[in-house]
């Protein structure tokens, strides 16, 4: 969360949220600005070293029973969904291809919701397309959600510390409690050090192996993409909303596949 934070901070700094520059902005960031390309892959990648580890814990908790500890899971729903909204957000941010497609096909899944939907989405887009309005609304919720988010871990360990952490075992943890510093300090150090280096592997071998080549295109909203698929990390969610052959019950599944 700190590296996207700092490399987004960076970014932030030379992109301009308007339909007509966004493109070139991060074109000019990749080409331009010192170390730019490398600030936008550790982010773009960034994302998805983040998923992994989201995914992971998520995993383990639902593996070792730590959905018991109510408020601390429930807080981790809502964190996963605030993450979640940010990368999707932050995906429509370089307008291209994807990006705006994208934006297109999942703003309007709320038309979904019966009676009221076409207005919540036509009072999301800020217009009646995916336009200027849209893009910079979401450039604003994308800057502000991580500092939301910072705050929400803050109360998720709030929470945790109330009933103590699980172990493998189950059992009652207290007669092997040790200090932090440094038994726990130099086994977190080793483990951040090997996510970072495969982090900098993705970013100076492979920048663009998760990416689509879609969104190397600029946005053209007369133009649909052969095929509009989310980042990797969205995967599962949208193979659910796609399978169900009912718009609304397509939605909920989605949501489900989440929430539950």
């Amino acid at each position: 969360l700190i590296i996207q934070i700092l490399t987004g901070l960076f970014l932030a700094m030379h992109y301009t949220s308007d339909t007509a520059t966004a493109f070139s902005s991060v074109t000019h960031i990749c080409r331009d600005v010192n170390y730019g390309w490398l600030i936008r892959y550790m982010h773009a990648n960034g994302a998805s070293m983040f998923f992994i580890c989201l995914f992971l814990h998520v995993g383990r908790g639902i593996y070792y029973g730590s959905y018991n500890m109510i408020e601390t899971w429930n807080m981790g729903i809502i964190l996963l969904f605030a993450v979640m909204a940010t990368a999707f957000m932050g995906y429509v941010l370089p307008w291209g291809q994807m990006s705006f497609w994208g934006a297109t096909v999942i703003t309007n899944l709320l038309s979904a919701i019966p009676y009221i939907g076409t207005t919540l989405v036509e009072w999301i887009w800020g217009g009646f397309s995916v336009d200027k309005a849209t893009l910079t609304r979401f450039f604003a919720f994308h800057f502000i959600l991580p500092f939301i988010i910072t705050a929400l871990v803050l109360v998720h360990l709030l929470f945790l510390h109330e009933t103590g952490s699980n172990n493998p075992s189950g059992l009652n943890s207290d007669a092997d409690k040790i200090p932090f510093h440094p038994y726990y300090t130099i086994k977190d150090f080793l483990g951040a050090f090997i996510l970072l280096m495969a982090l900098m592997i993705l970013v100076l071998f492979f920048p663009d192996i998760l990416g689509d080549p879609d969104n190397y295109t600029p946005a053209n909203p007369l133009n649909t993409p052969p095929h509009i698929k989310p980042e990797w990390y969205f995967l599962f969610a949208y193979a659910i909303l796609r399978s169900i052959p009912n718009k609304l019950g397509g939605v909920l599944a989605l949501i489900l596949s989440i929430l539950v």
